[in-house]
């Protein structure tokens, strides 16, 4: 399994970022841009929360089993390599999400917060983009929880590391 690299990040991010700005200045000109939905910064803080828990607790679970403790609950191979994937899906979600609420939320800031609704909007987004890059944050601190020894980055130039 690959981990997840930062820059596809910072580029789904990037293009979602871009597209969204244009998009909301063309639909904002043509007639009443579309609300950012209240629950939008909830719901990617409660995919972060889950993340992290999840994450905590194989952390626990792992360090718990690596010293040995009588009666250490083991992880199971496949549930984790299932939190990562979750993990990862979420992330390159909440890439392309963060963008696509700081393009509008930027859009907002730039152009138009003199009336109340406007502001409420720009808040909105600037708090789904904030919990965003927590889901990300926690996507990848779940990654590191869930990797293995010998997928360090300390192998030597050349060889390729032994997978199971």
């Amino acid at each position: 399994m690959r981990t997840l690299r930062i820059r596809t990040l910072a580029g789904l991010f990037a293009v979602a970022g871009v597209l969204s700005w244009a998009a909301a200045r063309l639909w904002d000109h043509v007639g009443t841009l579309p609300g950012v939905p209240v629950a939008a910064p909830i719901v990617l803080a409660l995919i972060a929360v889950a993340l992290l828990a999840t994450a905590l607790s194989l952390r626990a679970r792992l360090k718990a089993q690596r010293e040995r403790h009588p009666g250490a609950k083991g992880v199971d191979p496949l549930a984790a390599a299932r939190a990562v994937v979750f993990g990862q899906a979420s992330a390159l979600v909440a890439a392309l999400v963060v963008g696509m609420y700081a393009g509008t939320g930027l859009y907002l800031v730039m152009y138009d917060l003199d009336m109340d609704p406007r502001r409420q909007q720009a808040i909105y987004a600037g708090l789904a983009a904030v919990a965003g890059v927590a889901v990300i944050a926690a996507a990848i601190f779940l990654e590191r929880v869930c990797r293995l020894p010998e997928d360090d980055d300390t192998v030597p130039h050349g060889t390729t590391p032994h997978r199971r």
